[in-house]
């Protein structure tokens, strides 16, 4: 393959599905227990709902602006959702094969079956009958649909409906699947030490009749539709933003259609009608399976509590330094602390913030907030320290998707606690994991930081894979200091001098870096760039690699998600080898390392290399100036970097081929990570 203008940069919508291919590599591999595989298929599900939401609606809106305009920029929305599309139905039906023809028959040889209405024994039947009349119908809502009347029927984003033909009748019935109230899955009763489990939809399936009881079903068909995330909402108004979103909420189920999945044994005449209905294009309609909403597999349950057909527990390692001790303080302020997720314990974070609460020499306390949890130990704290008189700051992040409404929430509790409650800027989100803690030490003010590359949240730092540094260096708490004072309207610029703040130094600091080892290479010194990130989008940061490519600078990535740059291009990126690892934890932590003449530069944070990292976004990305901690992160890394399990390689191909395993010992870094930690910490 060789270079041409139109190949130095991947589609970031068409390498997305690359990454969810990834996602269905994991439900198919028999290595992985059953009811992991099960998980991975839900979790390619739930992407693709959102990014039919997001990154597809956006393309939609691109429809919007005038043809010659579009022509102009080369915008071309139809052929990429026409790609798209073709690339989506090809994984459906992988998705579908590994559904049927190896998960089922595998949990049925550990004695669980997932049953449809037409396998019900006379018992099963009794019992539909019965759990549809006490706990299901109720939560119906039918209702006929006249083809003759256009946009008489709503369907909200995300909820599945059935779509019913009958005989001798034009008119068509719809009702919907109450997941929500009810759950999507119904145990049914065991026959000895076999477990059965319908679908709700099953059961509806069952009792159809009872549902239309003057009508004679010809046909039942499942249907599902996707509506635009975004929320339009004008940063010009006057207003607080925060109130602007809440308000806005409501339009999350009544945006623009962007699909509609409809049961593929649709008959064509009918898919026309129900599509004319609703007022979609051809391109809007997806073929799918007799079920929707794969992402409710994440509740599916596991009567037999088998514990092969899950993962292993992993039980958190004790970090020693925080278990050595009941003073936190006095800990990370003789020597900077790191920690790791979820391969160690949230409640390291969560009992500093109680500490800080707590303690009468703290004065204030600040923190950012992305995703909030529901109720956390974290956010008690903060409570506490209010009623305690600590100042509080409490800067929310009103714009996170699809977390607007438990974001605010919170933020509205803070505030009536007395908290300084700062939401989200227009046109710039605040994505950084930051906390400042105040403490007045022999009358001397003394600051003690936190940054992280997680969000302040004990649920998912079990599931994600991310570090956090506490420090109390004061090149990075006077900086951070300053950060907060940007967020509290004190200051427009931090001046920071050793942290990455963007969108202020960030992209200016990485290219004067990437730079720097062009300069190296071309002078005949060892140059080298070595970062993990969750996605590499910008492209004059591309443009930087591919010029450091070209000087002989050795470029070594890890990209969990999607990647613009194209790899192994001969005379653009032959020396730049990027590879992804997907696992059963999420790889979120975001790393940089500049080799710089061998006194190598290290940072840690938030930031990946995407356009709004760099430019639209508060993050910030910490200099790891302790030397423990700097090798610490480069032997968690280099595992990584050594992965010959889980890894793969992202390439020109875009064929997610697995890293060869050459007879090297298999390296599963995710499993050594842990081994690795353990030992350092016995």
């Amino acid at each position: 393959m060789t270079e041409t203008q139109d190949e130095r940069f991947q589609h970031r919508d068409l390498d997305w599905l690359n990454f969810n291919e990834r996602v269905l590599q994991e439900a198919a591999d028999k290595s992985n227990p059953v009811l992991e595989r099960l998980k991975f298929l839900a979790i390619f599900s739930s992407n693709l709902d959102e990014y039919y939401r997001v990154r597809v609606s956006q393309l939609r809106q691109i429809k919007k602006i005038k043809k010659s305009l579009r022509k102009k920029l080369a915008l071309k929305p139809n052929k990429k959702v026409k790609q798209i599309i073709k690339e989506v139905k090809e994984q459906q039906i992988q998705f579908g094969q590994i559904f049927k023809d190896e998960i089922l028959p595998e949990l049925a040889e550990h004695h669980i079956h997932l049953i449809q209405h037409q396998d019900f024994s006379k018992d099963q039947f009794v019992q539909a009958k019965l759990i549809y009349q006490d706990k299901i119908k109720e939560h119906l809502e039918p209702q006929l649909v006249d083809f003759e009347k256009k946009n008489q029927l709503f369907l909200e984003n995300n909820t599945i409906y059935f779509f019913i033909t009958f005989e001798n009748c034009e008119e068509a019935g719809v009702v919907n699947i109450p997941v929500e109230q009810v759950g999507r899955f119904i145990e049914l009763k065991n026959e000895g030490k076999e477990h059965f489990i319908s679908f709700i939809d099953d059961i509806i399936r069952a009792e159809i009749h009872e549902v239309f009881p003057k009508r004679k079903v010809a046909g039942i068909y499942q249907v599902k539709m996707s509506r635009d995330a975004e929320l339009y909402i004008d940063d010009q108004f006057n207003g607080v933003l925060a109130e602007k979103i809440y308000e806005s909420l409501e339009q999350r189920t009544d945006g623009q259609p962007t699909r509609l999945l409809y049961d593929a044994e649709m008959p064509k005449e009918l898919q026309k009608k129900l599509r004319k209905h609703l007022g979609l294009g051809k391109i809007d309609m997806m073929p799918g399976g007799k079920y929707h909403n794969f992402s409710d597999f994440f509740s599916f349950p596991d009567p037999t509590d088998n514990s092969d057909l899950k993962y292993e527990d992993l039980t958190p390692i004790p970090h020693k330094n925080f278990e050595a001790t009941s003073d936190y303080f006095k800990l990370i302020k003789d020597k900077d602390q790191l920690l790791h997720f979820p391969y160690m314990s949230f409640s390291y974070v969560e009992n500093l913030i109680e500490q800080a609460a707590e303690d009468n020499d703290v004065v204030s306390i600040k923190i950012s907030l992305y995703r909030v949890a529901d109720e956390s130990a974290l956010t008690s704290s903060l409570l506490k320290a209010l009623e305690k008189g600590k100042e509080v700051t409490v800067f929310i992040e009103a714009k996170a998707r699809f977390d607007e409404e438990n974001n605010i929430t919170w933020g509205r509790k803070f505030e009536e606690k007395g908290a300084n409650v700062i939401y989200s800027y227009p046109k710039i989100k605040v994505h950084s994991k930051i906390f400042l803690i105040d403490r007045i030490e022999a009358g001397e003010s003394v600051k003690y930081a936190y940054i992280g590359t997680g969000n302040f949240n004990a649920e998912t730092s079990k599931l994600y894979c991310d570090h956090a540094l506490f420090t109390a260096h004061k090149k990075i708490t006077k900086e951070l200091d300053r950060v907060f004072k940007v967020l509290e309207g004190e200051l427009i610029i931090p001046r920071a001098k050793n942290l990455l703040v963007s969108p202020f130094e960030t992209r200016r600091e990485f290219t004067q870096m990437i730079l720097h080892e062009i300069d190296e290479a071309e002078a005949g010194r060892e140059a080298k760039i070595t970062a993990k990130m969750n996605s590499l989008e910008d492209e004059e940061i591309i443009d930087l690699l591919y010029r450091a490519n070209k000087s002989g600078v050795k470029i070594r990535l890890l990209v969990r998600g999607f990647t613009c740059l194209i790899a192994g291009v001969k005379d653009l990126s032959e020396h730049i080898y990027i590879t992804s690892i997907l696992d059963r934890f999420l790889e979120h932590g975001r790393i940089y390392i500049f080799h710089n003449g061998g006194e190598e530069r290290i940072f840690m944070g938030s930031a990946d290399w995407m356009n709004r990292n760099l430019n639209r976004r508060i993050e910030v990305l910490a200099p790891i100036f302790d030397e423990d901690i700097k090798q610490e992160l480069k032997e968690i890394l280099q595992l990584q970097l050594n992965d010959n399990v889980k890894a793969r390689v992202q390439d020109y191909t875009g064929k997610n081929e697995y890293v060869a395993h050459d007879e090297k010992k298999p390296i599963r870094s995710q499993y050594e990570i842990y081994k690795y930690l353990q030992k350092k910490h016995s």
